[in-house]
Protein backbone atom coordinates (compact mmCIF):
# COMPACT_ATOMS: atom_id res chain seq x y z
CA UNK A 1 0.00 0.00 0.00
CA UNK A 2 1.67 3.24 -1.24
CA UNK A 3 -0.74 5.70 0.37
CA UNK A 4 -2.24 6.35 4.21
CA UNK A 5 -5.56 7.49 4.10
CA UNK A 6 -6.40 10.43 6.46
CA UNK A 7 -9.35 11.90 7.05
CA UNK A 8 -10.86 14.05 9.67
CA UNK A 9 -13.67 13.12 12.34
CA UNK A 10 -14.92 15.78 15.14
CA UNK A 11 -12.39 17.89 14.34
CA UNK A 12 -9.27 15.52 14.89
CA UNK A 13 -7.18 14.29 12.04
CA UNK A 14 -7.31 10.23 11.92
CA UNK A 15 -5.92 6.98 9.98
CA UNK A 16 -7.57 3.59 10.50
CA UNK A 17 -5.43 1.05 12.24
CA UNK A 18 -5.74 -1.53 9.24
CA UNK A 19 -3.89 0.85 6.82
CA UNK A 20 -1.48 0.91 9.54
CA UNK A 21 -0.78 -2.82 9.73
CA UNK A 22 -0.66 -2.95 5.68
CA UNK A 23 1.87 -0.05 5.76
CA UNK A 24 3.86 -1.61 7.97
CA UNK A 25 3.52 -5.19 6.79
CA UNK A 26 1.76 -6.61 10.23
CA UNK A 27 -1.19 -8.80 10.60
CA UNK A 28 -4.06 -6.44 12.01
CA UNK A 29 -4.73 -8.42 14.89
CA UNK A 30 -0.73 -8.18 16.06
CA UNK A 31 -1.29 -4.46 15.62
CA UNK A 32 -4.06 -4.08 17.68
CA UNK A 33 -2.47 -6.17 20.14
CA UNK A 34 0.37 -3.99 20.22
CA UNK A 35 -2.01 -0.90 20.43
CA UNK A 36 -3.54 -2.40 23.53
CA UNK A 37 0.07 -2.99 24.82
CA UNK A 38 0.78 0.73 24.32
CA UNK A 39 -2.86 2.18 26.09
CA UNK A 40 -1.71 -0.13 28.91
CA UNK A 41 1.32 1.55 29.03
CA UNK A 42 -0.10 5.22 28.36
CA UNK A 43 -2.92 4.34 31.23
CA UNK A 44 0.01 3.57 33.89
CA UNK A 45 1.89 6.77 33.34
CA UNK A 46 -1.83 8.75 33.53
CA UNK A 47 -1.68 9.79 29.87
CA UNK A 48 -4.87 10.15 27.79
CA UNK A 49 -5.15 7.63 25.39
CA UNK A 50 -7.38 9.78 23.21
CA UNK A 51 -4.84 11.85 22.09
CA UNK A 52 -3.10 8.81 20.35
CA UNK A 53 -5.60 6.03 19.82
CA UNK A 54 -9.75 5.85 19.59
CA UNK A 55 -11.53 2.36 19.88
CA UNK A 56 -13.77 1.78 16.73
CA UNK A 57 -15.40 -1.38 14.64
CA UNK A 58 -15.55 -2.02 10.94
CA UNK A 59 -18.15 -4.43 8.99
CA UNK A 60 -16.49 -6.64 6.84
CA UNK A 61 -18.24 -7.45 3.32
CA UNK A 62 -20.44 -9.86 5.10
CA UNK A 63 -21.58 -7.37 7.32
CA UNK A 64 -20.06 -8.76 10.57
CA UNK A 65 -18.08 -6.14 13.05
CA UNK A 66 -14.53 -6.30 14.16
CA UNK A 67 -12.57 -4.26 16.58
CA UNK A 68 -10.12 -1.58 15.24
CA UNK A 69 -8.52 1.49 15.97
CA UNK A 70 -8.37 5.33 14.78
CA UNK A 71 -4.80 6.79 15.02
CA UNK A 72 -4.24 9.79 15.54
CA UNK A 73 -0.71 11.37 14.19
CA UNK A 74 0.66 11.24 17.38
CA UNK A 75 -0.05 7.65 17.35
CA UNK A 76 1.19 7.45 14.29
CA UNK A 77 4.81 8.57 15.93
CA UNK A 78 3.96 6.46 19.00
CA UNK A 79 4.05 3.15 16.75
CA UNK A 80 6.75 4.53 14.18
CA UNK A 81 9.26 4.53 17.16
CA UNK A 82 8.95 1.10 17.28
CA UNK A 83 9.58 -0.07 14.19
CA UNK A 84 13.34 -0.57 13.13
CA UNK A 85 14.39 -1.15 9.54
CA UNK A 86 13.11 -0.41 5.45
CA UNK A 87 9.40 -0.54 6.85
CA UNK A 88 10.03 1.75 10.05
CA UNK A 89 11.55 4.82 7.56
CA UNK A 90 9.01 4.17 5.26
CA UNK A 91 5.77 4.34 7.41
CA UNK A 92 7.09 7.43 8.89
CA UNK A 93 7.52 9.70 5.55
CA UNK A 94 4.56 8.66 4.79
CA UNK A 95 2.41 9.39 7.59
CA UNK A 96 4.43 12.70 8.19
CA UNK A 97 3.54 13.42 4.39
CA UNK A 98 -0.30 12.41 4.83
CA UNK A 99 -1.07 14.42 8.06
CA UNK A 100 0.94 17.49 7.11
CA UNK A 101 -1.17 17.14 3.36
CA UNK A 102 -4.53 17.66 5.45
CA UNK A 103 -3.43 19.96 7.90
CA UNK A 104 -2.43 22.06 4.73
CA UNK A 105 -6.00 21.05 2.84
CA UNK A 106 -8.36 21.69 6.18
CA UNK A 107 -5.85 25.26 6.59
CA UNK A 108 -6.50 26.34 3.16
CA UNK A 109 -10.20 25.62 2.51
CA UNK A 110 -12.57 28.44 3.20
CA UNK A 111 -16.46 28.49 2.77
CA UNK A 112 -17.55 30.46 -0.27
CA UNK A 113 -20.76 30.89 -1.83
CA UNK A 114 -23.08 28.79 -1.22
CA UNK A 115 -21.33 26.59 1.35
CA UNK A 116 -20.78 30.06 3.50
CA UNK A 117 -24.44 30.44 3.12
CA UNK A 118 -25.48 27.36 4.13
CA UNK A 119 -23.22 27.61 7.54
CA UNK A 120 -24.52 30.56 8.17
CA UNK A 121 -28.12 29.63 7.74
CA UNK A 122 -27.65 26.40 9.95
CA UNK A 123 -25.67 29.07 12.52
CA UNK A 124 -28.79 30.87 12.47
CA UNK A 125 -31.58 28.07 12.75
CA UNK A 126 -29.67 26.52 15.48
CA UNK A 127 -29.27 29.86 16.90
CA UNK A 128 -33.50 30.01 17.07
CA UNK A 129 -33.89 26.84 18.24
CA UNK A 130 -32.32 27.51 21.48
CA UNK A 131 -33.52 30.81 22.19
CA UNK A 132 -37.07 29.19 21.00
CA UNK A 133 -36.28 26.09 23.58
CA UNK A 134 -35.28 28.63 26.31
CA UNK A 135 -38.39 31.02 25.69
CA UNK A 136 -40.25 27.66 26.07
CA UNK A 137 -38.66 26.78 29.23
CA UNK A 138 -39.60 30.49 31.15
CA UNK A 139 -42.90 30.86 29.26
CA UNK A 140 -45.00 28.81 32.37
CA UNK A 141 -42.81 30.50 35.25
CA UNK A 142 -43.71 34.39 33.01
CA UNK A 143 -46.95 33.66 33.50
CA UNK A 144 -47.28 32.48 36.80
CA UNK A 145 -45.33 35.65 37.54
CA UNK A 146 -47.60 37.96 35.86
CA UNK A 147 -50.49 36.42 37.09
CA UNK A 148 -49.50 36.96 40.73
CA UNK A 149 -47.65 40.10 40.05
CA UNK A 150 -51.15 41.56 39.57
CA UNK A 151 -52.88 39.81 41.91
CA UNK A 152 -54.28 42.19 44.78
CA UNK A 153 -56.58 38.80 46.50
CA UNK A 154 -54.46 37.83 49.97
CA UNK A 155 -54.86 33.91 50.00
CA UNK A 156 -54.62 31.01 52.70
CA UNK A 157 -51.34 29.12 52.82
CA UNK A 158 -53.08 25.96 51.81
CA UNK A 159 -54.04 27.80 48.24
CA UNK A 160 -50.59 29.21 48.01
CA UNK A 161 -49.48 25.28 48.13
CA UNK A 162 -51.88 24.40 45.28
CA UNK A 163 -50.43 27.23 43.42
CA UNK A 164 -46.71 25.68 43.92
CA UNK A 165 -47.91 22.02 43.04
CA UNK A 166 -49.26 23.26 40.00
CA UNK A 167 -46.32 24.54 38.79
CA UNK A 168 -44.23 21.79 39.72
CA UNK A 169 -43.61 22.34 42.72
CA UNK A 170 -43.98 18.96 44.87
CA UNK A 171 -45.68 20.53 47.94
CA UNK A 172 -48.76 20.47 50.17
CA UNK A 173 -49.81 22.79 52.61
CA UNK A 174 -48.92 20.97 55.97
CA UNK A 175 -45.22 20.68 54.65
CA UNK A 176 -45.58 24.32 53.51
CA UNK A 177 -46.40 25.57 56.93
CA UNK A 178 -43.43 23.62 58.30
CA UNK A 179 -41.23 24.93 55.88
CA UNK A 180 -42.34 28.73 56.73
CA UNK A 181 -41.73 27.85 60.34
CA UNK A 182 -38.35 26.92 60.15
CA UNK A 183 -37.49 29.20 57.56
CA UNK A 184 -38.51 32.49 60.32
CA UNK A 185 -41.62 33.26 58.38
CA UNK A 186 -43.88 31.80 60.51
CA UNK A 187 -43.79 31.51 64.26
CA UNK A 188 -42.78 28.40 65.66
CA UNK A 189 -43.62 28.74 68.98
CA UNK A 190 -46.36 27.02 70.57
CA UNK A 191 -48.95 29.10 72.01
CA UNK A 192 -52.05 31.43 70.92
CA UNK A 193 -49.75 33.34 68.24
CA UNK A 194 -48.54 30.13 66.63
CA UNK A 195 -48.38 29.94 63.12
CA UNK A 196 -48.47 33.41 62.61
CA UNK A 197 -46.53 35.50 60.60
CA UNK A 198 -43.08 36.58 62.25
CA UNK A 199 -42.39 40.46 62.58
CA UNK A 200 -39.98 40.25 60.16
CA UNK A 201 -42.39 38.79 57.77
CA UNK A 202 -44.80 41.14 58.31
CA UNK A 203 -42.10 43.93 57.74
CA UNK A 204 -41.66 42.38 54.52
CA UNK A 205 -45.14 42.60 53.65
CA UNK A 206 -45.45 39.14 52.98
CA UNK A 207 -48.51 38.65 55.12
CA UNK A 208 -51.57 39.58 55.98
CA UNK A 209 -53.68 38.67 59.96
CA UNK A 210 -57.25 37.86 58.94
CA UNK A 211 -59.21 37.79 62.10
CA UNK A 212 -62.87 36.82 62.41
CA UNK A 213 -64.83 37.06 65.52
CA UNK A 214 -67.17 33.59 67.01
CA UNK A 215 -68.63 32.41 69.34
CA UNK A 216 -67.68 29.69 71.92
CA UNK A 217 -69.98 26.90 73.42
CA UNK A 218 -69.79 28.97 76.51
CA UNK A 219 -71.06 32.36 74.85
CA UNK A 220 -67.91 34.57 74.85
CA UNK A 221 -66.76 35.68 72.11
CA UNK A 222 -63.47 34.60 70.39
CA UNK A 223 -61.49 36.03 68.23
CA UNK A 224 -59.50 33.73 65.02
CA UNK A 225 -56.50 35.04 64.05
CA UNK A 226 -55.38 33.57 60.34
CA UNK A 227 -52.49 34.07 58.34
CA UNK A 228 -52.85 35.32 54.19
CA UNK A 229 -50.84 35.52 51.99
CA UNK A 230 -50.31 38.96 50.56
CA UNK A 231 -49.94 39.29 46.29
CA UNK A 232 -46.44 40.77 47.29
CA UNK A 233 -45.72 37.12 49.57
CA UNK A 234 -47.23 35.41 46.43
CA UNK A 235 -44.98 36.29 44.04
CA UNK A 236 -42.20 36.37 46.76
CA UNK A 237 -42.52 32.58 47.43
CA UNK A 238 -43.61 31.16 44.21
CA UNK A 239 -40.19 32.79 42.79
CA UNK A 240 -38.40 31.30 45.99
CA UNK A 241 -39.15 28.06 44.84
CA UNK A 242 -39.28 27.79 41.22
CA UNK A 243 -35.64 29.36 41.54
CA UNK A 244 -35.15 26.44 43.82
CA UNK A 245 -36.14 24.65 41.52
Amino acid sequence: MNNLTVFEQNGQLLTDSREVAMMVGKAHDKLLRDIRTYIEQLSLSKIGESDFFTESKYKNERGKEYPCYLITKEGCEFIAHKLTGVKGTEFTAKYIKRFHQMENVIKEHVPQGKELLALAVLEAQKTIEEQTAQIEEMKPHAVLGQAITTANTSILVGDLAKILRQNGVGIGAQRLFVWMRENGYLIKRKGTDWNLPTQRSMDMGLFEIKESVHIDGNGCNKINRTPKVTGKGQQYFVNKFLNAA
